[in-house]
C-alpha cells in the first residue's frame, strides 16, 4: 500500500474524509488534486524544458537599432596636472 499503510488505515482515513467533506464533494476533490497534480507536472516539464536550453550569451546577439551597447567601456582617466614651480 501507499506510504506503508495497510488496508484498514486506508479504509479508516476514507471513511473520515467521507465524514468530513460528505459524498457529494469527495468527486469534486479528487478532481482538483488531478488538476493541480497536472498542471504540476506540465510547469515541471517546462522549467526543465527551460534549463535544458542553452544559454544564450549576450555578447554574440545582436543588439536591436538604437539599443545600448551591453559591453563596458573602460573609462580614461583625466591627464595628470604636474605642478608647476
Amino acid at each position: 500500500m501507499p506510504f506503508g499503510l495497510g488496508i484498514g488505515e486506508t479504509v479508516l482515513i476514507f471513511a473520515v474524509f467521507l465524514l468530513f467533506f460528505g459524498p457529494k464533494r469527495l468527486p469534486e476533490l479528487g478532481g482538483a488534486l488531478g488538476k493541480g497534480m497536472r498542471d504540476f507536472r506540465r510547469a515541471l516539464a517546462g522549467f526543465e524544458e527551460d534549463t535544458a536550453s542553452p544559454v544564450r550569451s549576450v555578447a554574440t546577439s545582436p543588439l536591436p537599432e538604437g539599443a545600448l551597447d551591453p559591453a563596458p567601456r573602460a573609462v580614461q582617466p583625466a591627464p595628470a596636472e604636474s605642478p608647476q614651480g
